[in-house]
């Protein structure tokens, strides 16, 4: 993290200067631009800890999701994208990205949801829809299920590697932010999809021992897992608003819902922190405060 949050620093200074000289704003303004973009790069370096050319528009509308969450009003949530769009456009001027990551993303209006959430039955359609019958249609299938039943951040799953399975112990090891590690229990369910891709797994292109291969004997990007997850759930007529995160959330809201503790579901998501696990999560804001003073040492 030291890295990119150098980078981010690097880059805000710049920013300053050219807000303050070359756009003239006042001094009280300038510093309040700067505390809101040192917000949104706290957010991002925690949860995905990247430099501030390799944020994507999903991220940036986490991050609004994140404000909401917060009790943060519609005049709030509508400045700080305002910021960040600023703070994105001053990066096109200097080149350092090829096209802004807030461009599109619409400003929040009253009454804004949290993020959807799938029922099990919805998760179920939706992995079914996928046609197994092809070697694609299987990694798909055991992608999409070891997505939802371990929680993993899209990241992870790309990440996942043949020495990462311990099915014999039922689990898997999960490399999460910042290279820690975590074993997560792994269904009956996944194991069989996962055991079906690896019977018709292509040669990777390389030395790679990626599980998961694209058509090129590559590993898969970011962008491959939205687009087939989207296109299962259109095939299986879900009509909301989808994004690998949405198995993740559903996955701890599920957990929640069954009885488990908050602090559980932190070690399944792999939350260095507890208080994370309140973005995923639709506790009753006191009930969760009561969980979290309940788990936290008291100083």
């Amino acid at each position: 993290m030291a890295e990119n949050t150098k980078k981010w620093a690097e880059i805000g200074r710049r920013y300053r200067t050219y807000i303050r000289l070359e756009k003239g704003l006042a001094d009280n303004t300038v510093e309040a631009y700067m505390r809101d973009l040192a917000q949104f790069a706290h957010f991002v370096l925690r949860q995905w800890d990247v430099a501030p050319r390799k944020v994507e528009r999903e991220m940036v509308e986490r991050y609004l999701e994140w404000l909401y969450e917060r009790g943060r009003d519609k005049s709030s949530q509508a400045r700080q994208l305002s910021g960040v769009r600023s703070f994105f456009n001053f990066m096109l001027l200097e080149e350092r990205i090829d096209a802004s990551p807030a461009e599109f993303v619409s400003a929040p209006k009253a009454g804004r949801k949290l993020p959807d959430v799938l029922t099990v039955e919805e998760i179920d359609r939706i992995i079914a829809a996928v046609d197994t019958s092809t070697t694609k249609g299987l990694r798909d299938s055991a992608m999409l299920e070891l997505l939802y039943s371990c929680g993993l951040r899209v990241s992870e799953l790309t990440g996942l590697r043949l020495q990462d399975l311990f099915f014999g112990e039922g689990c898997l090891r999960v490399v999460g932010k910042g290279d820690k590690q975590r074993l997560v229990p792994v269904s009956a369910r996944a194991r069989d999809r996962v055991g079906r891709y690896l019977e018709v797994r292509p040669s990777a292109s390389t030395a790679c021992d990626i599980l998961f291969l694209n058509n090129r004997g590559g590993r898969l990007t970011r962008v491959m897992v939205f687009t087939l997850l989207r296109q299962a759930a259109e095939r299986a007529g879900i009509d909301k608003r989808l994004s690998p995160h949405t198995f993740r959330h559903s996955f701890a809201t599920h957990l929640v819902e069954g009885g488990a503790s908050i602090r559980q579901v932190q070690e399944m998501l792999g939350h260095e922190s507890i208080l994370t696990t309140e973005i995923y999560t639709h506790l009753d804001r006191d009930h969760l405060r009561r969980a979290v003073e309940e788990h936290l040492p008291v100083d």
